[in-house]
């Protein structure tokens, strides 16, 4: 990186009241990330039953594991927390031995109140186990995400993480000293792998070797991002501010 004088609206000669306005936003953002990779973790990275995001778990979230239910293959993994063992043998068993009407009026449809309406009857998406239909319809053949979730999530994220790309972007491209071609390449690249990512959850869901694309954009667009994340911080409170003096701006360029 060059340490070279440059006129215009720059981050190391930004006045203390907009260095703290970006800070803040950054620092929100930032915490924010952690918190979304930490839930990914516990949810995602929990579909094979262990701790830790893999291959594996893209696969069962988008593609499903097709020998088994979705019902079961949840309280395996990402649930498995969520109910006593014994409560979560018997519902498999429910579940492998057909999930009769009758033994869900005798004895199942008490298990899940107790353990899984908490969620599973106030969250929108979450189905609803209040019901005998509501839990019959996933406790069929687990075929990974469905069409409708997938459109959910989909457009969720686009505009969403769009939105940060976007402002961390915008901060980003006032910094000093990295040539044109690569700053421009650098605030792109979030937003590409953005797209990858969404794209490679439906290809996923028709093949699971498409899962390595969901890991190759999520860790594209987390590297880009943390990049632009601590470069912009750096040269808005460590870099020699050397750029616009208050005489030529007042308003927004003097270092005070």
């Amino acid at each position: 990186m060059q340490n070279t004088k440059t006129g215009g609206f720059n981050l190391p000669s930004l006045n203390s009241t907009i260095r703290a306005l970006f800070t803040g936003y950054l620092l929100v953002i930032g915490v924010g990330l952690l918190v979304a990779g930490g839930q990914i973790l516990l949810t995602h990275g929990m579909a094979d039953g262990k701790f830790g995001l893999s291959v594996d778990d893209v696969v069962y979230s988008y593609y499903g594991d097709r020998q088994s239910s979705k019902l079961e293959n949840k309280l395996y993994g990402s649930m498995q927390d969520k109910a006593p063992r014994v409560v979560r043998q018997d519902i498999i068993k429910w579940v492998r031995n057909g999930s009769s009407e009758a033994q869900w009026d005798e004895s199942i449809q008490q298990k899940f109140s107790n353990n899984c309406v908490q969620c599973h009857s106030v969250i929108p998406g979450l189905p609803d186990f209040r019901t005998y239909q509501g839990v019959k319809a996933v406790a069929q053949i687990d075929d990974g995400a469905s069409i409708s979730s997938l459109t959910r999530v989909s457009h969720i994220h686009l505009f969403g993480i769009a939105f940060i790309f976007f402002f961390v972007g915008l901060i980003f491209s006032l910094t000093i000293g990295i040539k044109k071609w690569l700053k421009t390449l650098i605030i792109v690249m979030p937003f590409v792998f953005l797209l990858f990512d969404v794209l490679s959850w439906w290809l996923t869901k028709i093949h699971p070797s498409f899962a390595w694309l969901t890991i190759i954009a999520g860790v594209g667009y987390t590297f880009a991002s943390a990049y632009m994340w601590f470069i912009s911080i750096w040269q808005m409170w460590w870099y020699p501010h050397q750029g616009i003096t208050s005489s030529e701006n007042p308003w927004f360029f003097s270092y005070k």
